[in-house]
């Protein structure tokens, strides 16, 4: 018997020196997007322009009250004009397209994670060469070798890196991402894991069509944009300084709900199909999956205060979208402002748009702009193909407004 228990033991023991002894928490953030900025009230005409659709009057009017009502100022893209013009096959449906998009993403997603990347290991303050994880999400790619290893090259990681490449889990990869550094750096003893996420709306882009009104949507809410986080345990005083602990992770899946959100790759690019329902859909669930994520943690993060307790990162995927969770949930007047200035800045940039809200978090929380006195747990919230609804529960550090 004791012979038997001694290699259990020693695994034991193994499992032991090699888990960190703190949970998992957010060390830096950067964020980056491309220099072609388009205004939302120039956006129709720019659009209708490049795509030669003036003609379709009645479609053009649609898309410009989409506009008009989404909650945003502008938004940044990798593709011009020019670019455009040079890959007629963009606005062509009868003609093949994913390669050339391919191609094109294949150089703007990994140079654009790059500059966000480097701006998080700057706040950082280590070297990239200690870096021993990578994760890297993008709906803008199909390839492998993918954005992970030209980044990683980008970067000057090492060359024992062990990286991850997801492709396609639309807005809620950042938090897939982010759920996996947490797994990756709690059961690593000194892991530091770079989360990257990046989005190019080269793969869902063409001319607009009275069929596809989905199109039409995410062609006018869409932006391109790069985010990245480093994720670690066990911070090295005084140079890791955590902005954000990670508490906990979790996702539900509503039955029957498959139709509502999709992202299909086909010939023709990436196609994104997002329900009218949605918006109903999170007014009517929400709370209950907030209940089930919050539950495990053995206290209500929300007590006291109702849901106005916490601080809320949610992905601001639309402006409807935001509002249903302010609806469902009784949220106060400001309790969603990073998400909706992000929205009004960038528009919806996919998985990269929460490291914008955590980012403009911080900003605020340094600036004195919070809304009154809030809790230093937080709930981060998304919603993805499945339906999905993703839940992260944060803790704020106590370094979070240093500046």
């Amino acid at each position: 018997m004791g012979a038997a228990a001694q290699p259990a033991t020693v695994l034991n023991e193994l499992r032991r020196a090699q888990r960190a002894d703190g949970p998992a928490a957010v060390l830096a953030i950067g964020t980056a997007v491309p220099a072609n900025c388009v205004r939302q009230d120039d956006f129709t005409d720019w659009y209708f322009r490049v795509t030669k659709s003036d003609h379709l009057t009645e479609l053009k009017a649609k898309m410009k009250r989409m506009c008009d009502k989404s909650g945003i100022k502008k938004r940044y893209f990798h593709h011009t004009e020019e670019m455009i013009g040079g890959h007629p096959e963009l606005l062509d449906r009868a003609a093949p397209s994913l390669g050339a998009r391919l191609r094109i993403s294949a150089d703007a997603v990994p140079e654009l994670t790059a500059a966000a990347a480097e701006r998080a290991i700057a706040e950082w303050g280590r070297q990239a060469a200690d870096i021993t994880h990578l994760v890297v999400t993008t709906n803008s790619g199909g390839n492998e070798p993918g954005a992970d290893l030209r980044l990683a090259r980008l970067l000057g990681l090492r060359p024992t890196l062990r990286r991850t490449l997801l492709y396609l889990h639309g807005c809620s990869a950042s938090f897939i991402a982010i759920r996996l550094a947490k797994d990756i750096a709690e059961n690593n003893r000194g892991a530091r894991v770079l989360v990257a996420c990046a989005h190019s709306t080269i793969l869902p882009f063409g001319a607009p069509d009275e069929a596809q009104l989905d199109a039409l949507v995410a062609m006018a809410i869409f932006g391109d944009g790069a985010g990245a986080a480093i994720v670690g345990a066990d911070p090295t005083n005084p140079v890791e300084r955590p902005i954000f602990h990670i508490a906990s992770s979790s996702q539900a899946t509503l039955p029957g709900t498959e139709h509502a959100v999709a992202i299909n790759l086909g010939e023709g690019g990436v196609r994104y199909r997002m329900s009218a329902e949605v918006p109903e859909l999170v007014r009517s669930n929400i709370e209950r999956c907030l209940v089930d994520s919050l539950a495990p943690l053995g206290q209500a993060a929300a007590s006291g205060c109702g849901w106005n307790g916490p601080f809320w990162a949610v992905h601001p995927g639309s402006r409807p979208l935001l509002d249903s969770y302010e609806a469902a949930l009784g949220l106060e007047t400001g309790k969603l402002a990073a998400s909706r200035r992000v929205l009004s800045e960038y528009g919806n940039m996919l998985a990269a748009t929460i490291i914008f809200v955590l980012h403009e978090m911080r900003r605020r929380g340094q600036d004195g702009e919070k809304e009154g006195e809030e809790s230093q747990w937080g709930i981060m919230s998304t919603l993805g193909p499945g339906l999905t609804i993703e839940t992260i529960v944060l803790q704020a550090s106590g370094d979070r407004n240093d500046g």
